[in-house]
């Protein structure tokens, strides 16, 4: 589905990007446009799903959150026990389930997952990784990388001119 959007769309969306609690006179101010034009495009950018929702982005580390992790992790495709086909996607979905879990992706390679964790300290990512997801069905291994540093971390996506 090619969806054309226009610069106004575009400005908008850069502006809720950096700021989605301004109000749609503040945006419509920064934007040259009248409020009815904003109010009706933010409208049918949601409507069409480009918009998916709005939130607050908390600083984890001030709520005693200080430690990310990425994991990877390999799906073996045939349970052991039985022998009864594995969805990689299904064992995705499992581990999207724990609230310590920010990102799970299907990715290739030589690993089937790569998951991005938030926990209290290093002890909490080791006893998440040894007692809930290690023993989730058709996970065969893991490989766990500590974050030292964030450099830039965001929620942002690029806008390109002309977007469709």
């Amino acid at each position: 589905m090619s969806i054309k959007l226009d610069e106004k769309d575009l400005a908008i969306l850069a502006i809720l990007q950096e700021n989605s609690k301004l109000t749609a006179r503040q945006i419509a101010q920064r934007v040259n446009a009248p409020i009815t034009t904003v109010f009706a495009k933010t409208k049918r950018l949601e409507e069409l799903g480009i918009i998916r929702e709005y939130r607050a982005m908390l600083a984890a580390e001030k709520l005693g959150i200080n430690t990310t992790a990425f994991i990877l992790a390999s799906v073996s495709y045939r349970a052991k026990a039985d022998d009864s086909p594995v969805s990689q996607r299904a064992v995705a979905e499992e581990i999207a389930k724990f609230p310590e879990v920010q990102e799970v992706h299907i990715i290739t390679g030589d690993w089937d997952l790569l998951i991005k964790l938030r926990a209290e300290n290093v002890e909490a990512i080791g006893k998440f990784v040894v007692d809930k997801l290690r023993l989730i069905k058709g996970l065969e291994k893991t490989l766990t990388c500590m974050v030292f540093e964030t450099v830039k971390e965001t929620t942002k996506v690029p806008l390109l001119k002309g977007a469709k």
